[in-house]
């Protein structure tokens, strides 16, 4: 059962998971896939972010700029915004809100009094940025938004962490602001899962569907699939959804036999959908039975919530949950800035 450790790096808390694998030497572990965050950062350091992610940030900031249609209602003077939190929460958007403001408002310094990652409390002050008057209002509502939503994805990250008592959890493709939202997931502790349709192949029910109409050689959509991997590229990184035990035993099946063909190693992620814990614990015995259980990540996603998420962690025997919950539809973290004269 894969466990997550939670090290404090003076930025905040780094969550590090491991799944116990098929290991090449007595005791090691490796680590499970859904985590991309290192294609975020740059050299796995975490206050560097990467350029992808930088990328994205400019995109969403400008777009959001755009929408805003702030207009220059200032009066030249120099003045200091102050952001303070009115709820308990961790932040997130540091590093959107700095690439924002070095691209874009130029004559304006933001200082940090909580670091990504870290816990602010109500009435906590999180940052202060300083500038003209007419640059700190013009930025005013979209460094708000920005925190606000990204913190409000990272405590509710937290939050499912802690109710899973470090049991590994991810979100899904499900986004509404992308790689930003998956960067505030990574920062609450959970699991990015793959970052765009170019990071991992997941055959999904309609690729099953589609594959099952064409097929006249009287090989199972499930079998041509998995067969179909391009396995010198995709193999660290490949799901399938499958939706029963006997799907989930053909793929691990078809799976195994392919990487001793090869000599890979490398295991094949099951996404068990909808299945829930029952039927998924079931899915893990039988695959134990077969000898299968060492070749497959069981990722249990369908229906998962903070409600029944204990019941995924002591019954299922799945590596990780995965739901769209954790960054869809979360409450920002309530925050504020008040506008005084510069210092």
């Amino acid at each position: 059962m894969p466990r997550c450790s939670r090290i404090w790096t003076g930025h905040g808390w780094l969550t590090i998971r491991t799944i116990q694998g098929m290991p090449t030497s007595p005791g090691s572990v490796e680590r499970l896939p859904h985590d991309r965050s290192h294609l975020l950062c740059e050299d796995g350091q975490f206050d560097k972010p990467s350029r992808m992610l930088l990328d994205s940030i400019d995109r969403w900031t400008s777009a959001m700029l755009e929408d805003d249609l702030a207009e220059d209602n200032g009066f030249g003077e120099n003045v200091v915004g102050k952001v303070f939190s009115r709820n308990r929460g961790v932040i997130a958007g540091r590093y959107a809100v700095e690439r924002m403001i070095g691209k874009e408002f130029h004559s304006c310094s933001v200082s940090w009094h909580i670091g990504e990652g870290q816990m602010v409390g109500s009435g906590d002050q999180i940052l202060s940025i300083e500038g003209p008057s007419e640059a700190v209002l013009k930025c005013e509502r979209v460094l708000l938004n920005i925190v606000s939503r990204m913190s409000g994805i990272a405590t509710e990250t937290a939050e499912w962490l802690n109710a899973s008592e470090g049991f590994p959890v991810a979100c899904t493709r499900k986004t509404e602001w992308g790689l930003l939202d998956k960067w505030a997931v990574h920062v609450g502790g959970g699991l990015t899962h793959r970052l765009n349709r170019e990071d991992a192949p997941l055959i999904k029910e309609n690729d099953l569907a589609v594959l099952e109409f064409g097929s006249g050689n009287g090989i199972s959509s499930v079998a041509s699939a998995v067969k179909g991997v391009d396995f010198e590229k995709d193999s660290a990184f490949c799901i399938v959804e499958v939706c029963d035990v006997g799907q989930a035993l053909e793929a691990a099946t078809v799976w195994s036999e392919c990487q001793k063909d090869r000599g890979g190693c490398e295991k094949i992620v099951l996404l068990l959908d909808n299945m829930g814990p029952s039927l998924s614990s079931m899915a893990s015995a039988e695959l134990v039975r077969e000898g299968l259980r060492n070749w497959c990540i069981l990722e249990g996603s369908g229906g998962v919530n903070r409600g029944n998420l204990r019941d995924w962690v002591s019954d299922s025997d799945v590596d990780l949950v995965s739901s769209s919950a954790v960054n869809m539809g979360v409450t920002p973290l309530d925050i504020s800035m008040i506008i005084g004269g510069s210092r």
